[in-house]
């Protein structure tokens, strides 16, 4: 299944400057998402961090991986209409920079859903190379 930025939009609650995926090419609800999200120059962040050596800040991308896992979740029937906030994330490792002109793929596994608490193993590459892992928890409010 895939979903495009109007199709997103409808399952999580972010907008610009905050909804950080474009779009979605593989959906296994309650069990897996994969995302894309393509970086440009134009984004405001890059105006400080840093001029004239513009990289991503690993939080906008571990906030993009929650993203992917809060699609995988939300288009549960059951969570159709909520919310994901993150409840944690652990071991956060952060390998490699990401510069404008880059093209995230951002994946999370749903490893374990208990009541209204997701925790999954998330994983951000481009080109193939690891940036991010993670393992990240969601609340469903």
């Amino acid at each position: 299944m895939v979903l495009d930025v109007t199709e997103i939009q409808k399952i999580i609650p972010h907008r610009y400057p905050m909804l950080l995926i474009d779009r979605v090419d593989e959906l296994v609800p309650g069990e897996m998402a994969v995302a894309k999200r393509n970086v440009t120059v134009h984004e405001e962040v890059f105006n400080g961090h840093f001029p004239n050596n513009p990289v991503m800040p690993g939080a906008l991308i571990v906030e993009a991986l929650a993203q992917t896992g809060a699609v995988a979740l939300l288009t549960m029937p059951e969570f159709k209409g909520k919310t994901a906030y993150f409840g944690g994330i652990k071991e956060a490792k952060f390998r490699r920079v990401v510069r404008p002109g880059d093209t995230l793929r951002l994946e999370v596994k749903l490893e374990k859903i208990r009541n209204n608490v997701g925790l999954g193993k998330a994983l951000a590459s481009v080109e193939g190379k690891k940036v991010c892992t993670a393992e990240l928890t969601f609340m469903i409010g």
